[in-house]
């Protein structure tokens, strides 16, 4: 089962309506949502209009740009930004000064998209991928049960012994509390190694994720053309609400579990 998922719905017009376009043909499943962003309320009304299913794209290095937000949040926010934006491996150390901004901002997050959407997430995710750094690894303030992106999936000697050991950590952490596709896996990485075609024939029998992000034009030609209409036309496209979850870690030669 394939889910093809694109990133950042709601940061601006102009991201919200190039994946809104892919929806609208066919070409993608699902969407994340960012919440505080300019285009925030807007995308919400149009995934409620079209019946996207949309989950939520957790938000700890990008400033609010929606000015409808308390005070005391951009605080919170903008302290673990700055701690996450140090340097490439701030993600993997864990803040004990950051616990309750996490847990704030968080917070805030998921309830201001249960307000503009009227539900809850159909699932869970990160911008830059930081609802994997350590503070929300150790803190679990995601609440167990729920569906939540995991790793990277990569090929063996794809990445360094350190890389792939962390991962693995990352990706038992997650599955010891919630829902994840079998592989995860990003559309840009794919055209640039040519392996669109082998992800997809993955997705025959294990759930695979691709996430997406139409507002680059690489992409956006990729999903509109009939290159991929022909190459995902005989397989079952699903979103995380409709998912249909078949044992984890499946032994597939060639492919792990983790890749960054």
């Amino acid at each position: 089962m394939l889910t093809i998922n694109a990133d950042d719905w709601g940061w601006s017009k102009e991201t919200t309506d190039a994946a809104l376009s892919c929806y609208t043909q066919g070409r993608i499943t699902s969407v994340s949502a960012m919440v505080f962003m300019g285009d925030s309320e807007r995308a919400a009304m149009l995934a409620a209009k079209h019946g996207i299913p949309t989950g939520l794209h957790l938000n700890f290095t990008q400033r609010f740009t929606n000015c409808a937000y308390p005070s005391s949040l951009q605080q919170h926010h903008e302290s673990i930004r700055r701690f996450l934006k140090l340097g490439k491996y701030a993600v993997a150390f864990y803040n004990p000064l950051l616990r309750e901004s996490f847990r704030i901002v968080y917070d805030a997050q998921y309830e201001e998209f249960h307000r503009v959407y009227g539900h809850s997430p159909s699932h869970i995710d990160g911008h830059q991928h930081m609802h994997l750094c350590a503070n929300m690894l150790l803190d679990p303030l995601i609440p167990s049960g729920e569906r939540v992106r995991r790793s990277f999936s990569f090929r063996p000697g794809e990445r360094k012994f350190v890389n792939r050991a962390y991962r693995k950590f990352v990706d038992r952490r997650l599955a010891q509390r919630y829902r994840l596709t079998d592989f995860f896996f990003c559309l840009y990485d794919c055209l640039q190694r040519q392996q669109i075609a082998r992800v997809i024939e993955l997705s025959e029998s294990a759930n695979v994720e691709i996430m997406t992000h139409p507002i680059r034009s690489i992409e956006y030609r990729f999903l509109m053309g009939e290159e991929w209409n022909d190459q995902t036309g005989s397989f079952r496209d699903v979103s995380y609400v409709s998912r249909e979850h078949q044992p984890q870690n499946q032994s597939t030669p060639g492919i792990t579990t983790n890749r960054s």
